[in-house]
């Protein structure tokens, strides 16, 4: 019988989750810390993209925040009221959330536009199939596989790293004196901000939602879920910057 999850501590401290939520997300850290440590965001931070790196940031990355409302839309439908406090906690969350995340695909495209990127440049542009991977991969388990694992691959996985790339560069004062106006800063700042116990409510979700004590294949297929969307955001990321990664300097007695 499976033992009812009641957080006990801080929404924000791990210890407040049971030792599978636990283990979990500590086998997983090495996947996020290539995400959140890639280059790419080193290199925003210190503003040494170039335009072409910018621009498939801005293009490449575009159908995951464009999507990203539908893609909770798609866990909401397999709520339902009543069955279960996970059902009745996922449902309310989402339902409050998913109009917050249509707000933020206004401001990514201002974000855009500030970098130098022009929004239908953003809007129209063929994405590669690459870059299509992570948005792919959130549409499939959130429309196909069980509603934890599809708040866990996005909700928790995508949007926690995500808050932790975003405060690294929005902590950049070069990075924000860089930006012509502050309309142009909006996305960086909510998701620092706003995401901060994001990711935190959403794994107090999945574990309200399977409980103390699952099965070991259970939290091992959440566990593989969270891993393939840190994967898909690194290959995004080793894209976005390769351009910038392999420009060759002209050495300036050639030059001369």
């Amino acid at each position: 019988m499976n033992i009812r999850f009641e957080r006990s501590g801080p929404i924000d401290r791990l210890s407040s989750y049971p030792s599978w939520a636990q283990d979990m997300v500590g086998a997983c850290e090495g996947a996020k810390r290539e995400v959140v440590r890639h280059e790419l965001f080193a290199m925003m931070r210190e503003t040494r993209l170039s335009i072409e790196s910018t621009t498939n940031f801005m293009v490449g990355i575009w159908p995951v925040i464009e999507r990203f409302p539908g893609y909770m839309a798609a866990s909401l439908m397999k709520t339902r009221y009543g069955r279960s406090e996970g059902d009745n906690m996922a449902r309310r969350w989402l339902v409050r959330n998913i109009r917050v995340e249509q707000n933020h695909a206004e401001y990514w495209l201002d974000w855009a536009e500030g970098a130098g990127v022009a929004r239908e440049k953003v809007l129209n542009d063929w994405v590669p199939a690459d870059a299509m991977a992570l948005a792919n991969w959130c549409e499939e388990v959130s429309t196909h596989d069980t509603l934890a694992a599809g708040i866990a691959a996005t909700n928790y996985a995508v949007e926690g790293a995500t808050g932790e790339w975003s405060q690294l560069v929005y902590d950049s004062e070069t990075y924000r004196r860089s930006m012509p106006n502050t309309p142009s800063l909006r996305w960086l700042k909510l998701h620092a901000a706003y995401d901060d116990e994001h990711p935190w409510e959403a794994l107090e979700i999945v574990c309200t939602l399977i409980g103390t004590n699952p099965v070991t294949h259970q939290v091992g297929h959440l566990r593989e879920c969270i891993r393939r969307s840190y994967a898909g955001m690194r290959i995004l990321a080793d894209r976005c910057i390769a351009a910038s990664r392999f420009v060759v300097d002209v050495p300036s007695e050639a030059a001369a």
